[in-house]
């Protein structure tokens, strides 16, 4: 370490808003092991508070907001001029974007206050909405002077079809808090069931993850409802909200699967909600590297999910889960069947999940290669 690095170095993290989310989950956690002797850290947000902006305060974490209204608008400008002036007046030394819309925003001017290390985050394998965010976010890797994977298969993507060289991406993988691994208290997994209106023998299948189009909870219901005549005890809890909620209910509904699929809801309490499970599931069209999936192997459940983007990184066939191809509801049904009547399958998978995820993705192994990967960055800057 060079001797500039032993004062404290100012960091800005970006993000896109304040809610529960994976990316805003990691970025926060993240925060509350980040090294402060060494980094002192700030954060802008590109939306109005929410729930996540406590955690930060709670730390003695600045949190400034800079609403935008657009990227391509008078706001972009106004937000834009007061975020490099804010480089500036506080030397900031880096500027860590963590999304798509902060990379767009951060990474021009950033530029324009000469911050030395810009970074750009890339936590998606290939679903962004629109051209627009495609292009702009390929445009802020260019800029940036590295881009942060979550994950080998979303590092392969980067330099595949955004063209970054292998030079400019680093890997820092996603990782739980240290609770994630607690057993619960004796009690409170059944009590918690029991809540949900699970009988006390049934098994439950679980999924957490916001309810919207490319989580694709559609075919997970489908798939359930394959399962629900053979298994008449069986249970599906969704935790999570969103846009298709209505959607899923009906769909549940006409499947004939609503008395057996439990709407949990957004839990914003924390803890690792896939203690309450038996087997967890993904079965979205597309990921980067999934908080849910460490969280699973966290609790010692056996995972069922789809093959792509960065499930791939955390399931290793046969030994943790089980993966199937996207939008397939029979094979999903499948995989499930094969686990739902084997307890013993189900007791392996668990145990070699939690012991993946305690060796690949523990909190401070992944804490100490981001603040390894800044050291370097400055180095690399000359400062």
């Amino acid at each position: 370490m060079t001797s500039r690095l032993v004062k404290r170095v100012p960091v800005v993290f970006a993000l896109d808003n304040m809610r529960v989310g994976g990316t805003e989950l990691n970025a926060v956690r993240t925060a509350e092991l980040l090294d402060r002797r060494r980094f002192d850290l700030r954060v802008v947000c590109l939306s109005g508070e929410g729930p996540l902006t406590e955690r930060y305060r709670s730390l003695d974490v600045p949190v400034m907001t800079l609403p935008l209204s657009s990227l391509y608008g008078t706001s972009m400008l106004s937000s834009g001029f007061r975020f490099s002036r804010y480089i500036r007046e506080e030397r900031v030394q880096i500027v860590h974007a963590h999304d798509m819309y902060s990379n767009i925003f951060v990474t021009p001017w950033a530029r324009l206050a000469s911050a030395p290390v810009v970074i750009a985050s890339r936590r998606w394998w290939h679903s962004l909405p629109n051209r627009k965010l495609q292009l702009g976010n390929r445009a802020a890797f260019r800029l940036a002077n590295a881009v942060l994977a979550n994950s080998p298969a979303v590092a392969r993507s980067v330099e595949e079809t955004d063209g970054v060289p292998s030079s400019r991406v680093w890997i820092v993988s996603n990782f739980v808090d240290e609770t994630a691994y607690l057993p619960l208290p004796e009690g409170e997994r059944s009590a918690t069931r029991a809540k949900w209106g699970v009988p006390f023998d049934a098994l439950v299948i679980g999924c957490v993850a916001r309810l919207v189009p490319v989580k694709d909870h559609a075919n997970l219901l489908r798939a359930f409802a394959q399962l629900i005549g053979t298994f008449p005890d069986l249970r599906l809890a969704l935790i999570g909200d969103g846009e298709s909620r209505g959607e899923l209910r009906a769909l549940a509904a006409e499947l004939g699967v609503a008395e057996s699929t439990i709407f949990v809801g957004e839990l914003r309490g924390g803890g690792n909600h896939h203690h309450m499970f038996d087997i967890s599931v993904l079965c979205s069209l597309s990921e980067g590297f999934p908080n849910s999936l460490v969280e699973a192997m966290a609790a010692g459940v056996p995972i069922v999910a789809t093959r792509v983007g960065g499930n791939i990184d955390a399931v290793i066939e046969g030994q943790n889960g089980l993966l199937v191809p996207a939008q397939r509801p029979v094979e999903l049904a499948h995989a499930l069947r094969s686990l739902i009547a084997d307890p013993s399958l189900r007791a392996a998978m668990g145990a070699a999940g939690r012991e993946r995820a305690t060796r690949r993705y523990g909190a401070h192994d992944a804490v100490r290669s981001l603040e390894t990967m800044y050291e370097r960055l400055l180095e690399g800057a000359g400062r």
